[in-house]
C-alpha cells in the first residue's frame, strides 16, 4: 500500500470509496465541493494493488492561527480496522505541519481521535457552529497557539445535515 496525493484521474474512484464508507452520497458530495471550492489543502488516498482503498482530506479553516480541518477519512469498508485510515491521518498530520499548519481540528469520535493526539479539551475554548465533545484539537508542535477565539470550517461543511 502506498500513500500519495490525489491525482485528477482518482476522483471519480475517490468518490467510490466515500460513499461506500459513509454509505451515503453526502460526505462525497462534500468532497467534491470542497474541491471545487478550491478548499482542499491536502487530499490524499492510499492505494493498494492499484485500486484507490481509502481517502483523507485536509481543508482551510478560519481560525486565530493557521489551522486545518481533517475530514473526511474513508476507507473500504471491507479494507476497514486494518490501519488505512490512521495511516492516511498520520501522513496528513506530517504534511499539514510541513505546510505550516499550527493547528488541526476535528470532529468526531474521541476514543478514534485521541489516537492521534487530538483532545476535545483542546478546543473548548474555540466558538463554533460545532463546538461540544466532539470537536477536537491538535496542535501540531505540541503548543495550543490560543486558547480562545472562533474556528470555522471551509463554507462547504454548510450543506452536511
Amino acid at each position: 500500500m502506498i500513500i500519495r496525493d490525489e491525482k485528477p484521474a482518482d476522483i471519480a474512484a475517490i468518490r467510490r470509496v466515500v460513499e461506500a464508507a459513509f454509505q451515503q452520497p453526502a460526505e462525497a458530495d462534500l468532497v467534491d465541493r470542497l474541491r471545487a471550492d478550491g478548499d482542499s489543502v491536502l487530499s490524499l488516498v492510499a492505494e493498494g494493488e492499484g485500486e484507490i482503498i481509502g481517502h483523507v482530506l485536509f481543508s482551510p479553516m478560519s481560525a486565530p492561527f493557521p489551522a486545518l480541518g481533517l475530514a473526511p477519512v474513508s476507507v473500504l469498508p471491507e479494507r476497514q480496522h486494518s490501519g488505512i485510515g490512521s495511516k492516511l491521518i498520520r501522513e496528513g498530520l506530517t504534511r499539514a505541519e510541513r505546510r505550516g499548519c499550527r493547528v488541526v481540528f476535528v470532529l468526531g469520535e474521541p476514543e478514534y481521535y485521541k489516537r492521534f493526539g487530538f483532545d476535545p479539551a483542546l478546543a473548548t475554548g474555540f466558538a463554533s457552529p460545532y463546538a461540544g465533545p466532539y470537536l477536537m484539537a491538535l496542535p501540531l508542535n505540541g503548543v495550543m497557539p490560543a486558547e480562545r477565539g472562533r474556528v470555522d470550517y471551509a463554507p462547504a461543511f454548510a450543506t452536511l445535515g
